[in-house]
């Protein structure tokens, strides 16, 4: 291994400016405020790449972040939908993780209880491999039907296929003839840039079926701009809400929004809306963020280039000590660490637990993605770990295979 750290510069760059014609695609409001951008990353992050050299060469694209101050919305402004191929090779799933499988089944069982999801019908926009639905399908003897490009038959427990319908496509106008009594689409709005457009399109779907609820959820920006958390901004996500954002989308939309919330140690939003007559008015207090989003955006190029200096230096310093560094979960976050750090081959292996993952390549990087056993063989001295919330799970990973490296979370 080669420290390579010191040969290559960050695909940050901080600088700060203004887009005057630029038109939000969130309000359709016109001037936006770019302050971050981050070039030649993967256009993919969660896509199985099947050699390393496939990996290396996988398409590039820029990103720039831009901020809304009419609607606090923010956004890539260099987004080209036309390079994205989701596909069954999208691997996204976090169902490996007991952590995760928690929050999941105690969320699904929460909208049920709250919804009264009892013998329904339920669509999922984005259904990925289909777990969320599964759960709804299986807690609540309801019906469901699932729409995403990505869907693997063969993760279907037999037991519940038969009372779900999947459809491996994206979903658009000509699915509007689908009626259902609950409307979730848990993080995919995120990988769509015209996000009013699209919320447009959701809501003349509706019609007049005003007891149709929507449940959305996806990732918190407030926290990535809080936190300097470069790790959290890649070329798949084009869109980026805080609850404020959220909020004023579906409001204009012809939405009531009834419910806000940030869950998951404050990293995703929860957004519950009814259909409505027209426009509403914002009436929750978490919806009053236009102020902290832009105090938030202008100190953000500080914070986050302090956030990759240090990151840099830690794995540069362990480089120059001997030191083996592995990064744990291969998903978007950690293609992003590495891309947006162009670390080289400073760090050789990156862990995971998904087993579809395992065996494959980081996009543009290259490192390969190997099951936590490897760590056997390997003897780490540090994990970074892409995600705190796992640090437990994961420590007690290392204790079971006698690994003694130290984990430091982003």
């Amino acid at each position: 291994m080669t420290n390579s750290l010191t040969q290559n510069k960050t695909a940050a760059s901080f600088e700060t400016g203004h887009q005057p014609n630029l038109a939000c695609p969130n309000c359709a409001s016109v001037g936006i405020h770019t302050f971050y951008s981050v070039s030649d990353i993967p256009v993919h992050s969660c896509l199985l790449m099947p050699t390393r050299e496939a990996a290396l060469e996988y398409p590039r694209g820029d990103l720039k972040l831009g901020f809304c101050e009419q609607c606090g919305f923010v956004f890539n402004t260099q987004f080209r939908p036309d390079v994205h191929e989701y596909s069954t090779a999208y691997e996204e799933t976090q169902g490996f993780s007991p952590t995760f499988n928690a929050f999941a089944r105690e969320l699904a069982a929460d909208v049920i209880k709250k919804h009264d999801l009892e013998g329904k019908t339920i669509l999922e926009i984005g259904c990925g491999k289909g777990e969320f639905l599964v759960l709804l399908c299986q807690l609540a003897n309801n019906r469901g039907i699932g729409i995403d490009p990505g869907y693997v038959p063969q993760r279907t427990p037999p037991e519940v296929a038969p009372r779900i319908e999947f459809i491996q496509d994206f979903y658009g106008p000509k699915y509007a003839h689908l009626m259902a009594d609950f409307i979730c689409c848990r993080h995919t709005l995120e990988h769509i840039a015209p996000t009013l457009e699209f919320m447009q399109s959701i809501r003349k779907t509706i019609g007049d079926r005003k007891d149709t609820v929507i449940f959305f959820e996806l990732p918190d920006v407030y926290r990535v701009l809080k936190e300097g958390a470069f790790w959290d901004i890649y070329y798949e996500h084009c869109t980026y809400f805080s609850l404020g954002s959220l909020a004023r989308l579906f409001r204009q939309t012809g939405f009531e929004v009834t419910e806000l919330e940030a869950v998951y140690d404050k990293q995703y939003l929860l957004l519950t809306a009814i259909p409505s007559d027209g426009a509403t008015e914002a009436s929750l207090a978490a919806e009053d963020d236009l102020d902290e989003m832009s105090r938030c955006v202008e100190a953000f190029p500080a914070i986050v280039e302090k956030s990759i200096l240090g990151w840099r230096k830690f794995v540069d310093d362990a480089i120059s000590r001997n030191e083996k560094v592995v990064l744990w979960g291969s998903g978007s976050k950690g293609v992003s660490f590495l891309s947006t750090l162009a670390l080289g081959d400073a760090i050789e292996y990156v862990v995971d637990i998904n087993p579809y993952r395992q065996g494959h390549f980081m996009p543009s990087t290259g490192q390969e993605i190997v099951a936590p056993d490897k760590l056997q063989e390997y003897k780490p001295d540090h994990v970074i770990v892409m995600n705190p919330i796992y640090c437990d799970e994961i420590q007690a990973d290392l204790d079971r295979l006698g690994v003694a490296a130290k984990i430091c979370a982003v």
